[in-house]
């Protein structure tokens, strides 16, 4: 073992995040360092953890400057910890914070540190803006000029075209299509209907809605920059007025995926607070929930076999083998919502037994779960999706209901990715 002789229970002491914003609104003019210190700065103050050297802080940003390769640990400079504590950047796209506190447990279970911060920021406001290859090679030949004439020769060769910026691409690099554009033809693939994918939209915003009326994001959510709370959910939604919603990805008739239907581009961040049960009870603070398992998977989409986001269909049965439990074991579902296409696709899967047998190699399908028990508090098309911070935004909302729910027992997080990846948790409620 690397360190330590037992493997230690891993506590989820509790996590905050900023309110995340439909991009180019409120955050426009900040962008990932500032976000994400502002979220270590609201989880240093409630846990009373300024000046204290932690184990490590994990988190990363899907979008981000090539300045901020060190994004994490310039974070943590300007967080209230103790300058010693380290700080390191991860990306597995949408599952990057999930991973993140994946990465924090294993550190903590196995005895290197006792207490760490996971967490994950994007800005789609303030993306890395670059020039064109061309312009960047005729800079480096001037550079690399031994005389004069040699170092201005190459910006005779400066053309107009030269100088039009370079935005991040939209698109997987091996396919050339959208993740919506794949996610549509996981929809026709498995014949989801638009009805069906605007239901569980309209429930994604009465949900998050509710959540916020009674009060449960109080203590998960710190204002910033003058926005307190989410500013995409729409109480006022309808069924009726997500089916006027022209589609976004196939343009005719038989598409299903619209911009009501799918997690809007946004700006936040987040970060948790995971820690040895020994280092939570010293300083009195609660835990909240065991994170007991974790699973990373990626499927073949470039070759078609399988669809972009079905990558958690895989992950989910593999856990559960670990853990030794079935799908219906569980009292809270927080499936990520990238598209509720993805969401009923993947539930789809599971109840399939072909799909099972012929894919995930079992003798008997999943099964279904319990669609009341499923993203409860609101889902990613309602609250907003700023890519690597969904993961612990999760992650702390699981956790909280867990430890409200005297009755339960434990909750499944499930995060699709880019890339054909899926992330995929199990939470537990302590007992006793």
């Amino acid at each position: 073992m690397l360190a330590g002789s037992a493997v230690r229970r891993v506590a989820i002491v509790g996590g905050l995040r900023i309110p995340f914003a439909r991009a180019h609104s409120a955050y426009a003019a900040v962008g990932n360092q500032d976000m994400f210190t502002a979220a270590l700065r609201a989880v240093v103050g409630k846990y009373q953890l300024a000046g204290l050297r932690l184990g490590d802080v994990v988190a990363g940003a899907t979008i981000k400057h090539s300045k901020d390769f060190n994004l994490v640990r310039e974070c943590v400079l300007a967080s209230g910890l103790d300058p010693q504590t380290p700080g390191l950047d991860i990306q597995r796209a949408c599952g990057t914070s999930l991973e993140a506190a994946i990465l924090v447990a294993n550190k903590i279970a196995l005895g290197q540190i006792d207490v760490g911060i996971a967490g994950g920021v994007d800005s789609v406001s303030d993306p890395p803006i670059a020039y064109p290859r061309s312009y960047q090679q005729k800079l480096l030949r001037s550079y690399r000029g031994r005389s004069f004439g040699a170092r201005i020769a190459p910006f005779f060769r400066l053309r107009p075209r030269d100088f039009k910026p370079v935005m991040p691409a939209v698109v997987e690099p091996r396919t050339g299509l959208s993740m919506g554009e794949h996610c549509e033809q996981m929809a026709k693939t498995w014949r989801i209907t638009r009805e069906a994918q605007d239901q569980l939209a309209f429930e994604s915003h009465m949900k998050a809605a509710a959540a916020w009326k009674e009060g449960f994001y109080g203590d998960l959510v710190v204002g910033y920059e003058g926005l307190e709370a989410d500013n995409n959910i729409r109480a006022d939604t309808s069924p009726g007025k997500l089916a006027k919603l022209q589609p976004s990805f196939d343009r005719s008739a038989a598409g299903t995926l619209t911009a009501g239907n799918s997690t809007p581009l946004t700006d936040g961040a987040s970060a948790v607070l995971l820690a040895s049960e020994q280092w939570a009870k010293a300083r009195g603070l609660p835990v909240l929930a065991w994170l007991t398992y974790g699973k990373a998977w990626a499927v073949d989409y470039v070759s078609g076999h399988e669809g972009l986001l079905m990558a958690p269909a895989y992950a989910v049965p593999a856990m559960l083998k670990d853990a030794g439990l079935s799908l219906q074991d569980f009292d809270f579902y927080e499936i990520h919502e990238a598209f509720e296409a993805q969401v009923l696709c993947t539930l789809a899967a599971w109840e399939s037994a072909d799909y099972c047998r012929e894919r995930l190699a079992l003798e008997q399908p999943l099964g279904s779960i319990d669609r009341k028990k499923l993203n409860l508090k609101g889902g990613s098309v309602a609250i907003g999706h700023p890519f690597a911070a969904t993961g612990t935004r999760i992650v702390a909302t699981l956790a909280k209901m867990l430890a409200e729910a005297k009755s339960a027992r434990r909750g499944l997080i499930s995060v699709c990715t880019a890339g054909g990846m899926g992330v995929t948790a199990i939470l537990e409620r302590p007992t006793g």
